[in-house]
């Protein structure tokens, strides 16, 4: 692979004071298994979507009867 003169592993002078690009690849590093569980949602939480949407129907419905009404 070619050297990329910005790459952190790259001259003692060329460092990242902060540690931001080590600290980010880490944190993606990290997230990458926890992707694939995150991506099915649970029973419970598909359960609250279905509620949350039928309520907000529920109030879409009343302030229409009520404007029309």
């Amino acid at each position: 692979m070619a050297h990329h003169p910005q790459s952190p592993g790259g001259s003692p002078g060329n460092q990242d004071p902060a540690g931001s690009t080590q600290m980010f690849r880490a944190f993606v590093d990290e997230g990458g298994p926890r992707r694939a569980a995150a991506a099915q949602p649970s029973g419970g939480n598909r359960t609250a979507l279905i509620v949350g949407v039928v309520l907000a129907l529920a109030a879409v419905a009343a302030v229409l009867w009520v404007v029309l009404g």
